[in-house]
């Protein structure tokens, strides 16, 4: 697995059923799921709400719509979070969506047992007071860039690797700066490190918190 410099090596890996996750994470009611672009976030966030039922999947991408690519954490707090804490509902129409006539809106159920917040950027520190925990999907860099050239590709997007250079050009000094890695309490493989179950299991490490820093590849477990 080739990482960004600034990324410690998790390890060791461990294939662990997706059910039991809620369990060792200590029933969080506000869960955050941070990881690079492409790095399987979503679906990881959608399996894992799949085992809870009533649970309920924010993703910033849709706070982040005609907005800054990141400066959206005050749009969680104020329209998601907080309100979603005190355990009413919630059906929030960020600004853009009502000047730009987007249909719908994010919502979560009143009482909702366990609300998970994914996308880039969600582990920073402003938000950990918000956060009952916090997973950070590692990923292959280069994998993880040709899934997200793949995925805009299969949106219709005309020239998706010229998006990629300029959302990078953001989201690789934000992490940096940020280490979300270092508050997660686990370690989810958003690309293969091992071979699993991939309809019942997934593969976590421990928290990579007090590590050095990466070398660009990973240990023999990988």
């Amino acid at each position: 697995m080739r990482l960004r410099p600034e990324e410690p090596a998790a390890g060791p890996w461990r294939a662990t059923p997706v059910a039991s996750l809620p369990a060792l994470l200590g029933h969080p009611a506000v869960l955050g799921i941070d990881g690079r672009s492409g790095s399987g976030k979503s679906t990881f966030a959608e399996r894992l709400a799949s085992e809870v039922p009533g649970a309920a999947v924010v993703h910033t991408d849709d706070l982040a719509w005609y907005e800054s690519f990141f400066d959206w954490a005050h749009l969680l707090v104020d329209g998601v979070l907080e309100p979603a804490r005190r355990g009413l509902a919630v059906a929030f129409r960020p600004p853009a969506w009502e000047e730009r006539g987007r249909r719908g809106a994010v919502v979560v159920p009143a009482g909702c047992p366990l609300l998970i917040v994914e996308g880039v950027g969600v582990g920073r520190r402003s938000l950990t007071g918000y956060l009952d925990g916090l997973v950070w999907v590692q990923s292959d860099a280069d994998l993880a860039w040709r899934r997200g050239i793949e995925r805009d590709l299969a949106k219709g997007e005309e020239d998706p690797a010229a998006f990629w250079e300029e959302w990078q050009a953001e989201e690789v000094p934000l992490l940096a700066r940020e280490r979300p890695w270092e508050r997660a309490a686990l370690v989810v493989a958003g690309t293969p490190v091992l071979p699993h179950d991939e309809v019942v299991d997934v593969v976590v490490a421990p928290p990579t918190a007090g590590r050095g820093h990466a070398t660009g590849t990973s240990g023999s477990s990988r």
